[in-house]
Formats: C-alpha cells, structure tokens, sequence
C-alpha cells in the first residue's frame, strides 16, 4: 500500500505541475488601457504648449476632446479575467491523462502485485536458489538434445565397441581418455563427463587443472549451460589450485548469475572480459554477458572496446606473401601501439601488440612492449598470464 501510495504522490505532483499555467489568472488591470492613451495625451499637449508647438487657444479646445474621452473611458471599466470553465475543462483531463499515462506504463513495464523484496530477502532467496538448485543428472535430463554429428558409420562403428571395452578395463587410462574425448567429439557430454571423470580418478595426484577443466566444460555443456552442484565441487578444486583460472572464475560467475546474484557475476568476470584473450571461449562468454550483468546488478558499465589485429588477422597474415604481410601488419601494429602509447589499454590488447611484433619478427619491439606490460598488469596474475603467454609465442622471453 505504500508503494502505492507513494506513486500516486508523485503521479499527482506531477499533474500539478503540469496544469499550474492552465489555471493561473492572466496579469489583468481594473482600467481601460485607454485610460493611460487619453492621459499621456493631456500631457503631451502641456509640453507643445510650453514648447511654443502649439497656441494656448488650439491646445485648449485639443484638451477639452481628450477629456471628453478620458471620462468616458473611466466609464467602462475593464472586468478583471478568471479562469474560465474551458480552461478548467482542460485542466482536468490532463491530470486524467497523466495519472492514466503513469499507470499504464507501469502496468505494462512494472511488475502491479509485486510484493515488498528488501536486499536482505533478496540474498537469502539466492542462497535459497543456490542450495536447492538440481543435481548434474537432473541438469541433463532437462537438458534439450543435442544436434546429431554426421559422423562416418565405420567411425560410430568403432567408437560402440570403446564404450563396450572402457568398463571392463576400469584401470586402462588409455581407454578412458579415448573414451571421453571421442564422446565430447559426438556432442555425448554427460558420457564424455562421465569418462573425464574416471579418467581423473585414476589420475589421481597426477591430476593437472587442464584435466578438471575439461571436466567442467564437460558438465556444464552436458546440464545446459547450468552449474549444477557437483560442476561447483570441480570449480572449486580449480580454484584451490589456480585461484586466476579462467574457466573456473567464468563459471563460478555464471553460478551466481543464475541465481540471482549478478554483482558477484560481475566481480568475477570484469578481469577475464577486459584482460583475457577474445578468441578462448569462457573470455568471450564473460564478455557476452557481463554488461548485462552489470546493469541488473545496478552498476554502470561498458565493456572496452577491443581493437588492434585479432588473432584471425594474424593468421590470415601467414597466407600473403612477405610484402603484403608486413604492409598489412604494419597498418594496423601502428594503429594500436599508439593508442596504446597516448591512451592505454586492457591485457589483451597489449598481448595482440607483443604477438603482432613477433610474427613481424620484431623481437627487439616485441620485449619492449613486453617489459613495459609488466610494469602495467605486474600485480595482476590474470593478465600477467594472458601477456606471458604472448610474449613466449613472439619470442620475447628468451
């Protein structure tokens, strides 16, 4: 009732502002305006008299026609102006119109019923939501099928009796990762999960965050984009080990975005969308969604623009021959080493630089951008990553 209330305040103030103008008096005098004529005039005729214009005998007879007229002009009396019943008329149907227009927009973009949903309600739905949410199989069962591979027959063929063989090897490591990659390789993720996952176990301290990576690409594709709790379990032992992992943070912010809490999405996936490479699949997802995520979470944000050569220039580059290569690579490392220079730039960007230099086979350019890189992201072991990676393909470690 009070929100109402509330809406109906401002809805009228509103209103009121509106048709004040309509019902405010025109400035109105209690005279003729030829009044103030008639008596400039008997002045006038004073002062061409004093001035010798006029003879005291014409002035005279002038005076007596402009009093004549002054008299009858004091006579009738102009009716001070109201506002009249039209006026009114209008007044009120534009306040009928505003509060109409208020709530009807309200009924179509609001939400009419809504209860009452402080911040503190809020987060503890969340956590609600978080720990109630389906398990990995039921994630799947829901998930909706994947499109067929048109895979050669002799190849399903021999991929039928690896599934057969796998389980009766159940310490064959060999098998299982064959296993998994070829179930992934035919869109089966909820298999090739489930294989992943045996190949970890017989792993076992042996296990690297690429292999529990893997596995959490795995999982979440198979539940449809969905975390499911034993996806979060993976998620968190990434992250034990690799607290900067990128897959980890983009899922674990995808978890919190699902339910409900957009701001810790956001948190998580700002270093991965203005830092990590465009061309890694979690990079670009965060940067899908994270502006989105922003502004449910309240925040005002605009994802960086990325410019400079892209990964696929780079490559396309390799095809040309030496000049136009150069010519092409040039154009465009010029372009962004000086933004870079006079405006700066996020990790990656500088890491398309240093891998720009590098397939120009300036290595000397390539460290320099490099050194200064460090100087930059130093304290940041995302970016740090992101950029040591390009400065070890351009050569600019060693």
């Amino acid at each position: 009732m009070i929100f109402w209330l509330i809406c109906l305040v401002l809805a009228l103030a509103v209103a009121a502002i509106v048709v004040m103008p309509l019902l405010r008096p025109a400035p109105v005098t209690d005279k003729s305006p030829d009044v103030a004529l008639y008596r400039g005039q008997l002045d006038e005729l004073d002062r061409d008299v004093e001035r010798g214009v006029l003879a005291p005998d014409e002035a005279e007879r002038a005076r007596a026609e402009v009093a004549r007229r002054l008299l009858a002009a004091n006579k009738t009396k102009q009716r001070p102006l109201v506002a009249s019943h039209p006026r009114r008329a209008v007044s009120i149907v534009v306040v009928i119109a505003v509060l109409g227009f208020a709530f009807g927009v309200y009924k179509t973009l609001g939400v009419p019923g809504y209860g009452d949903l402080p911040i503190k309600a809020r987060l503890a739905a969340s956590d609600e939501i978080r720990a109630a949410r389906p398990g990995q199989e039921a994630l799947e069962a829901a998930a909706p099928d994947m499109p067929p591979v048109d895979a050669p027959e002799d190849y399903l063929t021999a991929i039928a009796q690896l599934r057969t063989i796998a389980p009766t090897r159940a310490d064959d490591l060999q098998a299982w990762e064959l296993l998994a990659y070829h179930e992934a390789e035919l869109r089966n993720y909820g298999a090739a999960a489930r294989a992943q996952a045996r190949v970890i176990d017989l792993k076992g301290a042996a296990t690297d965050i690429e292999d529990m990576r893997r596995l959490l690409d795995m999982m979440v594709t198979a539940a449809g984009g969905f975390v499911s709790p034993e996806a979060e379990q993976v998620i968190r032992r990434i992250l034990d080990r690799d607290a900067d992992n990128y897959a980890a943070r983009y899922y674990l912010g995808a978890l919190y975005n699902q339910t409900d809490r957009p701001d810790i999405a956001y948190r998580l996936w700002r270093e991965i969308a203005e830092n990590g490479d465009p061309e890694v699949f979690h990079v670009a997802a965060a940067r899908d969604q994270i502006e989105d995520a922003a502004f449910r979470a309240g925040i005002e944000y605009t994802l960086p623009t990325l410019r400079g050569p892209s990964a696929a220039d780079i490559d396309n580059a390799q095809d040309m021959t030496p000049e136009e290569r150069q010519a092409m690579i040039g154009n465009m490392v010029a372009g962004l080493a000086d933004r870079l220079a006079n405006e700066g730039g996020t990790a990656s960007d500088w890491a398309r630089l240093i891998t720009a230099y590098g397939v120009m086979g300036d290595t000397d350019a390539a460290r320099a951008v490099w050194v200064e890189a460090r100087e930059v992201f130093g304290t940041s072991a995302a970016a740090m990553q992101v950029l040591t990676q390009a400065a070890q393909s351009a050569g600019a470690l060693e």
